[in-house]
C-alpha cells in the first residue's frame, strides 16, 4: 500500500478527476479490499461480486475523503467499503448488474483489444471514458462488471476464487485484519451516544468494575451490565458484518 503522503498526492489528483490517479489507489489497495472481503464470504454473494461493491464504496471514500478530517485515508474508508457490501446484504441480496452494463462492459472489451493491437499498448481510463461517453469512474465499475478491470490486474482462473483477478491471488498479512477490526470497532464506538461511549472507556480502558461503573455515571449497576451486554453484541455484529 502506498504511504500517507503519496496516499494524499493521488487522492488530490483523483478528486480533481484523474482517472489514471484512482486506479492507482484502487491498484495499491487490492490487500486492503481483499481483507475486508474476506468477512462476508459464505454469505451466498460470489467473491467477484463481492470484489465490484468493495471498489464502489472505495470509489465512495476517494470521494468523499476530506483531508480536514485529520484521519488517515484508510481508516475512513474501511467503514465506506464494509459499509456498501452490508447494505447490499442486506437491502437486496443479489447483484444488480443491468444487462445495458454487461454489454457495455463487452464492447469495452472488445475496443481494449483492439486499440492494444492497433497501438501496442492498452488504452487509459480516461481514453475509454472518451470514447464511450462516460465518467472515469462508471468506467471502472463497468468493466469491474466483466471481471476484467483495465490495466490494474491480469485475468486468471483461480479455483476457489471463481476467475478473480491474478493479484488477488497474493495473502494479505495477518495484521491487516488486526487493523480493520480496530478501525470498524473504533467506528461502530463513535457512533454511541456520549454515556455509552464512558462506559466502554471506563470498563475497557481503565478496568473498571460495573459497580465502580455504575457510581461514576450515577445509575445501577445491573443498568450498566445490560447496557454492557447490548453493546457487546453491537459490536460482534459491526465485525461480522
Amino acid at each position: 500500500m502506498l504511504d500517507e503522503k503519496d496516499t494524499l498526492f493521488y487522492l488530490r489528483l483523483a478528486k480533481n478527476g484523474d482517472g489514471a490517479a484512482k486506479e492507482k489507489l484502487l491498484s495499491e489497495n487490492v490487500s486492503l479490499l481483499k481483507s475486508i472481503i474476506r468477512r462476508y464470504l459464505g454469505k451466498g454473494v460470489e467473491y467477484d461480486d463481492l470484489f465490484e461493491l468493495a471498489c464502489m464504496g472505495f470509489l465512495k471514500a476517494i470521494s468523499g475523503f476530506d483531508e480536514r478530517f485529520g484521519v488517515r485515508f484508510s481508516t475512513y474508508a474501511v467503514p465506506m467499503i464494509a459499509g456498501e457490501i452490508k447494505r447490499f446484504l442486506r437491502d437486496d441480496g443479489s447483484i444488480k448488474v443491468s444487462r445495458a452494463m454487461k454489454r457495455t462492459a463487452r464492447e469495452m472489451n472488445r475496443y481494449i483489444e483492439e486499440y492494444t493491437s492497433k497501438n501496442g499498448e492498452a488504452p487509459s481510463v480516461k481514453e475509454l471514458a472518451s470514447a464511450f461517453s462516460l465518467d472515469e469512474g462508471e468506467v471502472v465499475m463497468t468493466l469491474g462488471s466483466s471481471r476484467m478491470p483495465l490495466s490494474i490486474y491480469e485475468r486468471s482462473d483461480y479455483k476457489d476464487e471463481k476467475s478473480v483477478t491474478l493479484v488477488d491471488r497474493l495473502p494479505a498479512k495477518d495484521t491487516q485484519e488486526d487493523m480493520i477490526d480496530k478501525m470498524l470497532l473504533k467506528n461502530a464506538i463513535d457512533g454511541l451516544p456520549e454515556r455509552e461511549k464512558k462506559i466502554v472507556f471506563l470498563r475497557y480502558f481503565r478496568d473498571m468494575t460495573q459497580s465502580e461503573v455504575a457510581r461514576e455515571i450515577g445509575v445501577s449497576q445491573v443498568q450498566v451490565s445490560r447496557i454492557e451486554s447490548r453493546l457487546i453484541e453491537q459490536f460482534k455484529k459491526a465485525l461480522e458484518g
